[in-house]
């Protein structure tokens, strides 16, 4: 239900991010086994369950950025996770999400992960500046060393595996392990306890809450409590097919997708389920994490006049395509969990039609009732509110530059500067194992997805050198003051 909006009565925004939560989630129903009640329960008691949901890119600092800027990566230039999108020239020109909503009469808080963090010259940059108000997360896991298994260290259980040349690989260290701090201890429930105080206060203006939670991102770092939900003789692991990779080819006829260091060395340490069980247990962690958070709304004063908004960055692999982690155009790292309750609702509603998380800042604006800022590049997604099956367009994700992914509610098209095209029936083939790009019944649907495919990429703006980075590093977690005072003297649009 999407309510008519005054100056005077502004509805509240809880803007809940998680870290790598793929659709292994009970209401997206990605893995049989999951364990995710509290979601399941937020999602039964009134919200809008979008079901085609998608991130702009498929790493973090992609994804946040542009849904922050309501910019695309290929508009900023914004591919990595090392590139800040304070660089770009559309960030410096237009006021971001929660810069706007400050500058029209909200209050905005945060903590926890909900920009990327970067090195500015000064120190480190979290996306404190875009808030009025912003506090550091605290709190850990101190794992039980015995329990530790790690690819990039080569240990299991605790102890040395077997000599393997997989153990060398890119992005963050590959490892879980049980946590032996109390739930109470951890950082994401620190951050949701602290966002239901938040909540239980009053207000003098309307507010704009951005709570981030970090799991279940890597490394896999769990109380035993959440293990303990999956028994360690279950068999987790998703399906995989070995030969997924015979009909992706470049444009000279060769593979272009191989099996990564992460799966290899799973696979022949038979790691694969209980990597699976680590994530998930992982998953069931965050899900209690945030059932403190909408239990902090149900007991708040602001209950029936606060929106909802639940998201994950992007999705994560965990075997599938022969690879874990997330940063590809297939759908298991596209789609995202993603929820919104608005007031008044009062049951589940389920929406089929591809939506995208760039749609939130024009989406919060028609909520809000705030000015609409034409130049953005998302749509806003609030006639879904009211009635999920009208008919929609597909969305876009892009990852690096020249390459992109166009969903729509059955297929999932994918085109490379490599030469290689994807093309998948996700009504027949939900595991995307047959690449159908090559065959002529189809080339309408490629043709009618081209037209969304983006007409341009921008070049990324300039990152700190190696030497500068270092420098940065040494102010630690030195919160960089600087940059919210610069952004204040600007007339950001």
């Amino acid at each position: 239900m999407v309510l008519p909006v005054g100056a005077n009565d502004r509805p509240n925004v809880l803007f809940i991010s998680v870290d790598d939560m793929n659709d292994w989630v009970g209401v997206f129903g990605g893995h049989p086994k999951a364990k995710t009640p509290h979601l399941d329960r937020f999602a039964g008691e009134g919200a809008m369950v979008f079901q085609n949901a998608h991130c702009p890119g498929p790493v973090c600092g992609p994804s946040r950025s542009a849904l922050l800027s309501g910019f695309m990566p290929n508009t900023t230039g914004v591919y990595g996770n090392s590139t800040n999108m304070l660089g770009s020239e559309y960030v410096q020109k237009y006021a971001t999400l929660p810069e706007y909503f400050s500058q029209n009469g909200y209050r905005t808080i945060s903590r926890g992960k909900i920009s990327h963090a970067h090195f500015t010259k000064n120190g480190s940059d979290r996306g404190q500046w875009m808030y009025d108000h912003w506090e550091r997360t605290e709190g850990g896991f101190n794992i039980i060393r015995e329990t530790l298994t790690s690819r990039d260290q080569n240990i299991i259980n605790g102890k040395p595996g077997p000599p393997s040349k997989f153990t060398k690989g890119s992005g963050s260290p590959f490892s879980w392990a049980v946590g032996g701090a109390a739930v109470e201890d951890t950082s994401d429930y620190r951050t949701a306890m602290w966002a239901a105080e938040q909540l239980q206060a009053e207000h003098e203006q309307p507010f704009f809450l951005a709570v981030g939670i970090s799991k279940p991102h890597l490394p896999f770092f769990s109380t035993r409590e959440f293990w303990d939900l999956y028994p360690e003789d279950g068999d987790y692991a998703p399906e995989i097919n070995e030969n997924d990779f015979n009909d992706v080819l470049n444009r000279s006829g060769k593979p272009v997708r191989s099996p990564t260091p992460d799966y290899l060395w799973l696979k022949e340490n038979g790691l694969i389920s209980e990597c699976a069980r680590a994530y998930l247990a992982c998953l069931s962690y965050a899900d209690y994490c945030l059932g403190a958070i909408f239990e902090g709304l149900e007991k708040s004063p602001h209950a029936d006049n606060t929106i909802v908004i639940f998201w994950g960055d992007h999705g994560w692999h965990l075997g599938e395509k022969l690879r874990y982690r997330k940063g590809y155009l297939w759908s298991e790292s596209t789609r995202t969990p993603m929820m919104v309750r608005m007031p008044g609702m009062t049951g589940r509603n389920d929406c089929e039609r591809p939506v995208n998380l760039i749609d939130f800042y024009p989406t919060l604006l028609e909520l809000c009732g705030l000015p609409e800022k034409p130049e953005l590049d998302g749509r806003s997604f609030a006639p879904l509110l009211e009635d999920p099956d009208q008919e929609w367009h597909p969305t876009v994700t892009v990852a690096g530059k020249g390459n992109a992914s166009i969903h729509d509610e059955r297929w999932n098209y994918i085109k490379r500067v490599d030469g290689s095209e994807e093309l998948y029936d996700l009504e027949n083939d939900p595991l995307e194992w047959s690449n159908l790009a090559s065959n002529p019944e189809f080339f309408d649907v490629k043709k009618r997805l081209s037209a969304y495919f983006p007409k341009s990429f921008a070049n990324s703006p300039p990152t700190l050198s190696a030497a500068e980075k270092n420098e940065a590093k040494k102010f630690g977690k030195t919160i960089d003051e600087t940059i919210r005072p610069e952004r204040l003297k600007l007339d950001l649009k």
